[in-house]
């Protein structure tokens, strides 16, 4: 019997990029794609939508699962956000977040929160065991994915 974990982050950061040129990266979902670690692929299904198929999640030699979902975006420019909501029936995970981006005397001041619900197949009893590995493999990735923003800010 399958299990379902629940993640929710949310992480912030200054650079002294301009909000407008931070807005340009993270509202071009493939560019800001791009710095997610471990993506196998990004489908564009039309209509400000994409299929995200992450790579799979392997403990030695076992290959766990695969991470699959699709999400819907929508920029405004007028207030600085990026927001994506789930696709019901697209893969074994609902996705949601916001960017939202403030401009600051430095520069600006970047906000990230998402939260995701992670259907896993594998035997239930395992949930103890396998729910806060997920849940930290899953906030490293983000962490690792600020970081590859921040660096791609930096070349802008």
């Amino acid at each position: 019997m399958s299990f379902t974990v629940s993640i929710n982050v949310e992480r912030a950061f200054e650079t002294a990029v301009p909000s407008s040129k931070v807005f340009g990266l993270l509202s071009d979902v493939p560019k800001s794609a791009s710095c997610f670690p471990d993506v196998e692929r990004l489908e564009d299904l039309g209509g400000n939508a994409f299929r995200w198929t992450m790579e799979k999640i392997a403990i030695g030699d076992q290959t766990l699962q695969q991470t699959i979902y699709a999400c819907r975006y929508h920029s405004d420019p007028a207030i600085n956000s990026v927001v994506w909501t789930p696709i019901e029936g697209e893969g074994n995970a609902l996705v949601d977040g916001t960017w939202r981006i403030a401009g600051s005397d430095k520069g600006s001041f970047v906000t990230l929160k998402t939260a995701g619900k992670l259907l896993v197949d594998l035997p239930g009893f395992l949930q103890f065991l396998l729910s806060p590995m997920i849940v930290f493999a899953f906030t490293q990735k983000i962490d690792r994915y600020i970081a590859n923003i921040k660096e791609a800010l930096s070349q802008l």
